[in-house]
């Protein structure tokens, strides 16, 4: 091929060479890049110089003193060293890749070895960084290894470790037993998983593939109760082959979902602490919505009547620093259980004490001040939502927790009323009768005028709960303050001298970390407990009513 067949040098619609002044502008123009085609005129058998000569000269005018040679266009000459320049420069950098990929790939098959389960995916790239079309790579060239496929099939390392991190990314139970094919589909398909930002309807899916949200995968066992609303039943789930207690409330055609249901789940979905009851699912079809909890052996009111209602003052201890423990950190995101009492509280084999029944409890907002007065079951219900207060806060809780402190202590409850004048009397017998002095402002309430014609001084403490020690009146004390205002908070009362016994460490537990991983929290045998601290139940009637209907 001679230096007029070259694409660098042929005009496109003439076969003659270039003129010279087109040479030079297609050689001398910035930033040119040349290819392996344009670069192959120089090394051609057919190159020829006098391409690159004067037009205007001839054979007289450019001999020499010696008489032979042709003058050559000075600039030409200079644009050609350019040219040459750049292929010396191009085949350098060519011999430098081609050793640095001997390199890698020398220093990957010393690691990896030939291994087959690894797919090398090659990647070529041009000189000024962007990437080519890769082409089939030859027999004799070793190509790098820039990016790795998995191909082979998960090893059952792999397997555990992707369970571990679906369970925790989804916050599952940690034994919960995940389909085969759904853990394969995340471990080959989904490398990514625990990196992938986690939305609302990529955590349904992947929970409805496991198999949440699906009747099938729980069996009932027997059943527990039946109310107005809801059937409760002793279940199993076949995810976790753990009991579960099945919560199924009746959907009314026109109704719908009870409110008390739909604030429970809204509620009980973000709460996630040792001392608060666990919603695993709910199922939803459309006839029922059934709430799926963790199964406990029995609540409080269980416990003290198994014990003969002498409950050892240790156990008294820890079940109300769990209790406290609970309510603390539903206070601090600002939501009021509102209807505390012994059959709210379950207790399992272990000693844990856990808040049930979130149906009358309400996410305190700061713009909304006035809440409803008929809250709370009227043994445990404050003073101040008796005498017709709708402005409260978490100290409608406190009342609650110092009664049934008191019943834990004592053996039976502090102010059993059948109605609301009724237990304002045997509040006001026992503690006095408040005045403005006592509780400033509880004469604006709207029934205080009705309820406070008699006046009586009180008792004290100690003649009413004589088991307590000085820190425990103490404490006792503070709960059942008149003045909301003066009420103690479950902040301020686990760190209560009462409880000094259980150690510092205590105070230092993650929330969702139960109190008996320490050794210095155990429950102790009850003086009056007929058979253990523990006995198992051999009926469930009657069990936990106000909290599961």
């Amino acid at each position: 091929m001679t230096i007029g067949d070259s694409p660098l040098l042929k005009n496109s619609s003439s076969s003659s060479p270039l003129p010279k002044m087109q040479i030079n502008q297609l050689s001398s123009s910035p930033g040119q890049r040349y290819t392996d085609d344009d670069l192959a005129v120089l090394d051609s058998p057919g190159y020829d110089d006098s391409a690159f000569m004067d037009e205007d000269s001839s054979p007289s005018s450019g001999q020499d003193s010696s008489g032979g040679g042709l003058r050559i266009d000075t600039d030409i000459l200079h644009n050609n060293s350019d040219i040459l320049r750049n292929r010396t420069s191009i085949l350098r950098n060519r011999d430098g890749k081609k050793k640095m990929r001997h390199s890698i790939s020398a220093i990957w098959r010393k690691s990896f070895g030939n291994s087959s389960s690894l797919g090398i995916v090659h990647e070529n790239m041009r000189s000024d960084g962007e990437s080519d079309q890769a082409s089939e790579p030859s027999s004799d060239e070793v190509q790098s290894p820039v990016k790795v496929r998995l191909r082979s099939q998960p090893t059952m390392l792999q397997r555990r470790f992707s369970q571990q991190d679906i369970t925790k990314r989804l916050s599952l139970p940690a034994n919960v037993q995940l389909p085969t094919d759904y853990l394969q589909k995340i471990t080959v398909n989904s490398p990514g998983f625990n990196n992938q930002p986690m939305s609302r309807k990529l955590r349904r899916a992947s929970l409805s593939e496991i198999g949440f949200g699906k009747l099938e995968s729980y069996t009932k066992l027997d059943k527990l109760g039946e109310g107005t609303y809801a059937t409760v039943f002793k279940g199993r789930s076949k995810l976790t082959d753990n009991l579960v207690a099945l919560k199924e409330i009746r959907l009314e055609h026109e109704e719908g979902a009870p409110c008390t249901a739909i604030r429970e789940v809204s509620l009980l979905k973000d709460l996630k602490q040792a001392n608060i009851v666990t919603l695993h699912d709910i199922v939803h079809t459309k006839k029922s919505l059934t709430l799926v909890f963790e199964y406990l052996d029995r609540d409080l009111k269980q416990y003290m009547d198994d014990c003969g209602s002498i409950m050892s003052m240790n156990n008294v201890r820890l079940f109300l620093f769990q209790l406290l423990r609970g309510l603390k950190y539903c206070h601090k995101r600002r939501i009021l259980h509102r209807d505390l009492k012994p059959q709210n509280l379950l207790i399992n084999d272990k000693g844990e004490l856990k808040l049930a029944d979130f149906g009358l409890a309400r996410a305190k907002s700061v713009p909304t001040k006035t809440y409803s007065n008929e809250v709370v079951t009227l043994w445990y219900r404050p003073p101040d939502v008796l005498l017709g207060s709708t402005e409260y806060n978490q100290s409608i809780d406190m009342w609650g927790v110092g009664c049934i402190f008191y019943e834990m202590a004592a053996g039976r409850p502090l102010f059993p009323g059948s109605t609301v004048t009724d237990q304002l009397h045997l509040i006001f017998k026992t503690l006095g009768t408040p005045t403005e002095k006592m509780w400033r402002g509880v004469s604006q309430l709207p029934e205080y005028r009705h309820h406070s014609k008699k006046i009586y001084p009180g008792e004290s403490l100690i003649s009413i709960c004589p088991r307590l020690d000085h820190d425990g009146l103490d404490l006792l004390g503070k709960f059942l303050e008149f003045d909301p205002q003066k009420r103690i908070s479950a902040e301020d009362a686990v760190h209560h001298p009462f409880f000094k016994t259980l150690g510092p460490s205590v105070h230092r537990l993650p929330d969702t970390v139960s109190i008996f991983t320490l050794p210095e929290c155990s429950v102790t045998r009850n003086p009056g407990s007929r058979n253990s601290s523990f006995p198992h139940q051999s009926s469930g009637k009657g069990r936990r009513q106000s909290m599961l209907f």
